[in-house]
């Protein structure tokens, strides 16, 4: 259990058609959502592995069970193995994130 962060390799942020379309090529259906600066998720897990991008602002997972702390920025994806508990803060100029379970 525990997860991943992949930066953004590309110059620029990422469009929605690319994230998107890294979905797409994966045979995952995304779903997008937003929040305020420095809203908080509480500690919390899930029965499937999450796939998260940010698209636009800024995110801090954390995960209480390791210590680890991961900043997501524009086109950075983290990847949350099932099980694992984790909380998130938001940014303060807010954030928009795109998002899908995965199976396997």
């Amino acid at each position: 259990m525990g997860a991943a962060l992949t930066r953004w390799r590309s110059v620029g942020q990422p469009t929605k058609e690319e994230l998107e379309s890294i979905f797409r090529d994966e045979g995952l259906r995304p779903s997008w959502w937003s929040n305020a600066p420095g809203d908080r998720y509480g500690a919390h897990s899930h029965p499937y592995h999450k796939v998260l991008y940010c698209a636009q602002g800024s995110i801090r997972f954390d995960l209480p069970a390791s210590g680890e702390s991961f900043e997501l920025h524009p086109g950075d994806r983290i990847d949350i193995s099932p099980g694992t508990h984790h909380s998130a803060l938001v940014g303060p100029e807010g954030v928009t994130c795109v998002e899908t379970a995965r199976s396997a």
